[in-house]
């Protein structure tokens, strides 16, 4: 008698709401940080390449810090954009939705705003901490969590939104 009640149980509201409620939500943005995480890991060892390597560890050089984290942000976003493509925003509608070259318009224009804050955060921080050593892959790591956050919401609700179906 129970195994009949199963399947009711199974399509009852409140099991239907779980899978339409916050919880797929909150995995998808789980998701996103991992990628995240990745993309962040693209970007910082991007920035250290081109500063260590390229300009010769040159320090107190605002453009060149700004060239690195510049070319760095981008090396990020386009793993990012890959990335989440295949394993954050999976749902039909929305990798249909992620994959117009308005949508990519759109990724880039959140990542330029994200990009800009990056910038004008890292500028902030290593004033504030200054930049011997490695303190400016510190600093980014602090940026890089702020940035996480708009990054997802803006593409979420901007690129990858669920039509209404009201």
């Amino acid at each position: 008698m129970s195994e009949s009640k199963t399947p009711a149980a199974r399509s009852s509201p409140s099991a239907s709401s779980k899978t339409h409620g916050l919880f797929p939500l909150i995995r998808e943005f789980l998701r996103y940080t991992v990628v995240g995480g990745i993309s962040f890991l693209v970007d910082l060892g991007v920035i250290y390449l081109v500063r260590e390597h390229v300009f010769g560890g040159a320090r107190n050089d605002a453009v060149r810090l700004g060239i690195s984290v510049a070319l760095g942000f981008l090396a990020g976003l386009l793993v990012n954009y890959l990335l989440s493509q295949l394993f954050v925003f999976t749902a039909p509608g929305q990798q249909e939705r992620g994959r117009s070259v308005s949508a990519f318009a759109r990724y880039a224009i959140i990542g330029i705003i994200g990009l800009g804050l990056t910038e004008l955060l890292m500028l902030i921080g290593v004033r504030l901490v200054g930049d011997h050593g490695l303190r400016y892959l510190i600093v980014k790591a602090f940026v890089a969590g702020i940035v996480l956050i708009w990054n997802y919401a803006g593409r979420r609700l901007w690129i990858y939104q669920e039509k209404s179906h009201s």
